[in-house]
């Protein structure tokens, strides 16, 4: 349903897709996010795209788009200056912007990022605006949407599944890391205040960490990302 009906205000569009099993009749389930997080990457790719092909800035594009949208706008608009959207980046740095709506909650994220020449990547810092409703405890909703970027950003590096012989040959933490706490950016979680009822708050966090970290990384190498775990040998300038 996330990627049927997106929060983007466009008249005509066509969704369709293709079921792909796992090799060898092994079973899946869902990851932390369910749905939106398996669609929130090619939506917020390919909006990206759109406003580049239009020669739009994405933070304008998206607001165009969203006005019908009133409190993921908000987010939006709480995100950007957060991030200090319009300020300039030194070479070699790059910003993304991923949106999520989910369980009657709004998430604005923005990922910050370094690509050396040699492909190599660093995430500097991720700033995220959430309209959750009326909260309860702050603290609560800053935990979540840390270890859900946290959750996001493990996986986005290092979450490859590789199936030999219908068995998953990762094991343990060891050869299927967690982000460490140096490889950790800078994490910022600003609440926009709202009066109304209460959203979901324990998945929202890792939808946009992927699509945020590949959109940054189109300003940097001006390359498309489309597949996980981000492969550092396609970040290579020349």
């Amino acid at each position: 349903m996330a990627g049927a009906e997106t929060p983007y205000a466009i008249p005509n569009k066509y969704t369709d897709f293709v079921r792909h099993e796992a090799p060898d009749g092994m079973l899946t389930g869902n990851w932390r996010g369910v749905g939106a997080t398996r669609n929130i990457p090619v939506i917020e790719g390919g909006i990206d795209e759109l406003a580049h092909a239009a020669g739009v800035d994405p933070l304008d594009y998206r607001r165009r788009l969203l006005q019908h949208k009133p409190r993921l706008l908000g987010a939006l608009h709480v995100a950007a200056e957060k991030a200090g959207w319009t300020t300039a980046l030194p070479q070699g740095q790059g910003r993304g912007i991923a949106l999520t709506e989910d369980f009657g909650s709004f998430a604005a994220m923005i990922s910050e990022v370094t690509v050396v020449i040699n492909g190599m990547l660093k995430i500097d810092r991720i700033i995220c605006a959430v309209d959750c409703g009326q909260v309860i405890n702050p603290d609560t909703v800053e935990a979540q949407i840390q270890s859900g970027i946290i959750y996001g950003l493990s996986a986005a590096l290092y979450g490859r599944i590789t199936v030999h012989n219908g068995a998953v040959v990762e094991s343990n933490f060891d050869d299927s890391p967690v982000l460490r706490m140096n490889e950790t950016p800078r994490i910022e979680v600003h609440i926009v205040p709202s009066s109304e009822a209460p959203g979901g708050i324990g998945e929202l966090g890792t939808p946009g960490v992927a699509p945020s970290l590949f959109n940054a990384i189109f300003v940097v190498t001006g390359k498309r990302l489309r597949s996980l775990p981000i492969d550092h040998n396609e970040l290579r300038r020349v």
